[in-house]
């Protein structure tokens, strides 16, 4: 890349604008270096100045897709540009820290879907952010405290028919608890699938209920350093059972096209767990199912 074309993204990047709802946390890690000047060395320094780098290099492959493609020819950091193709809001305070990514589905033919789901990721993530804002601001009025919040996504499944898409977020105050969604597509006929829709009825809900009930049982039978809330398991938990699964429970497909069905942390066993996934075998829903086309 010649100094022509830096010169170019250099002027490029100049020009763009913040959004209104990340302008305000760089204004401010700029002044609260200035006010703290006196107080903090040099490396305290820098490290504002590299929380707004970090915005404003988000920022600007976000809203430019000339410097990101421009980015992407350095080899240095390729890699980078190509990862950051989704919207990152970050706030890195003494003891306050969020970090929330924004998944972005692109390449759908179905635009209406691929710009239903970008808007509610987006939508979703603001609204975190904004909470995450208001409650540290509470915490500071009142005395101060620990406060954190981190969100992502990950690909569970992406063959040549089906997309999975998890959403994680991570709120840490005293503890932490993490919950999850997920977007299971039809990449082939562009359509979200829905757990109801793999099935005839509603039977489907006491089916699977029963089998996770079994493979909890077998687990704590397996490995006593597991805890799942369920009863017929020896000594009864002492918080409420699990006893079935939501119309619209978290689930995925996996590679494998088996059923997974997903609980958040603290949702069906302690904090120790994490989020608890169950593997339902095909052959236990095979006669509920309306098809095998995704579930194999």
């Amino acid at each position: 890349m010649d100094d022509k074309k830096l010169q170019e993204l250099k002027n490029e990047y100049m020009s763009i604008p913040i959004p209104d709802e990340l302008e305000f946390v760089v204004k401010k890690s700029l002044q609260d270096g200035g006010r703290t000047a006196m107080k903090r060395n040099s490396w305290g320094k820098l490290g504002g100045v590299a929380v707004a780098v970090v915005l404003l290099f988000t920022i600007t492959l976000n809203i430019s897709p000339t410097v990101a493609h421009a980015l992407a020819e350095v080899p240095v950091i390729k890699s980078i540009a190509n990862v950051l193709t989704f919207r990152e809001f970050r706030i890195s305070e003494d003891t306050y820290d969020a970090d929330i990514k924004v998944p972005g589905v692109k390449g759908l033919e179905n635009r209406k879907l691929q710009d239903s789901l970008n808007s509610k990721y987006l939508k979703e993530n603001k609204e975190l952010y904004q909470e995450f804002v208001r409650d540290m601001e509470t915490m500071k009025a009142n005395g101060g405290g620990h406060l954190g919040v981190s969100s992502g996504y990950e690909i569970k499944t992406d063959n040549d028919q089906i997309l999975s898409i998890a959403r994680w977020v991570v709120n840490t105050v005293a503890s932490s608890s993490t919950t999850m969604k997920y977007d299971t597509i039809d990449k082939q006929k562009e359509i979200l699938i829905t757990l109801p829709s793999l099935f005839k009825d509603e039977s489907y809900i006491k089916v699977i209920s029963e089998n996770i009930k079994e493979q909890m049982r077998e687990e704590m039978k397996a490995d006593p350093d597991k805890v799942f809330w369920v009863t017929g398991a020896g000594e009864e938990p002492v918080f409420e059972t699990f006893e079935q699964i939501d119309r619209e429970q978290n689930f995925y497909i996996n590679n494998h096209g088996k059923l997974v069905i997903s609980f958040d942390k603290y949702e069906v066993a302690p904090g120790y767990m994490g989020v608890a996934e169950f593997v339902i075998p095909t052959e236990v829903i095979s006669k509920n199912l309306v098809s095998n086309e995704y579930i194999k």
